[in-house]
């Protein structure tokens, strides 16, 4: 299948997949393909009640809040994390073991994950005022996932798609370097994955 160097992916149309446990569902907006695993995962995670979270080691993980009154994380060395509209992000090693409890109902968060040593991930909550220019460096990946308001892709090629709340826009730049414009109102994550330093992709 051929990559797309520009891509939407409409949040409403990814099929939820309930967890093994049954505490929630997760639709799974886009990963990296690695040897033999994903080297980064996006996702939104609706959770429904109190759970355990996945062991992953060599994972690092952040994860945003986009619905409800939060969740407070326990973790298994006695840290705890509170994640709520007014601290809505936060970024801990996917290998702690990490219980979850809801705040006050069910929750909606935004999930960034990346394989550490493989690559390397950032990740920003940015209004967005008439134009938002990305540009994505060679072998770079870039992510708008819009928030709130409406937007629209400008990118040059002519595909000009219309984007709504919880829509995402995937840029890759290849071997050269590429330019991807976003214009419209309201608030985007925006994230940039990029080969972790000294590893050469093939």
């Amino acid at each position: 299948m051929q990559i797309k160097p520009i891509d939407i992916i409409r949040l409403d149309a990814v099929q939820p997949q309930r967890w093994f446990n049954g505490g929630g569902r997760t639709r799974e907006i886009a990963t990296g393909a690695g040897n033999p695993d994903w080297d980064w995962r996006l996702s939104v995670a609706d959770v429904e009640s109190d759970g355990p979270f996945s062991h992953l080691p060599d994972i690092e993980r952040e994860i945003y809040l986009l619905e409800g009154a939060g969740m407070q994380f326990d973790f298994e060395d006695g840290d705890a994390h509170a994640l709520t509209p007014e601290s809505p992000r936060f970024r801990f090693d996917g290998g702690r073991g990490l219980y979850s409890r809801l705040i006050d109902g069910p929750t909606r968060d935004f999930n960034l994950m990346w394989r550490r040593g493989r690559v390397e991930a950032e990740l920003w909550r940015r209004p967005m005022v008439g134009s938002m220019v990305v540009f994505a460096e060679a072998r770079e990946i870039w992510v708008v996932h819009l928030l709130a308001g409406s937007a629209q892709v400008a990118d040059g090629s002519g595909q000009g798609d219309g984007l709504a709340r919880g829509d995402t826009v995937l840029i890759r730049a290849g071997d050269e370097r590429r330019r991807c414009a976003v214009e419209g109102a309201g608030e985007a994550l925006v994230i940039r994955i990029a080969p972790a330093s000294g590893v050469i992709e093939s």
